[in-house]
C-alpha cells in the first residue's frame, strides 16, 4: 500500500510536465482509493512537478531497483 512519503515509480510519460516512465517521485498527499498527489524533483532537489495521478499510474518502488539519472529540459 503506497502511503503519504513513499517514493514511487511514474508508470506514464508525461510530457507536459517534463516527466517519463520511470521517474521517481515522493507522495506528497494521498486522495483515498482514488489516486495521489506526487512530487518530482531533480537531484539538486529543485521541484520539477507536483502531479496529480490515479492509482494506475504509479507503483511502488521495488527490491533490487536502481535510480538512473537523466537530463529534463
Amino acid at each position: 500500500m503506497i502511503k503519504e512519503l513513499d517514493s514511487i515509480v511514474l508508470m506514464i510519460d508525461l510530457p507536459e510536465h517534463g516527466l517519463s516512465e520511470g521517474d521517481l517521485g515522493t507522495v506528497v498527499l494521498v486522495h483515498g482509493n482514488a489516486g495521489f498527489e506526487v512530487e518530482f524533483v531533480t537531484l539538486e532537489g529543485e521541484t520539477l512537478a507536483v502531479v496529480s495521478l490515479r492509482t494506475d499510474q504509479v507503483r511502488p518502488i521495488s527490491p533490487k531497483e536502481i535510480a538512473h539519472a537523466r537530463l529534463v529540459g
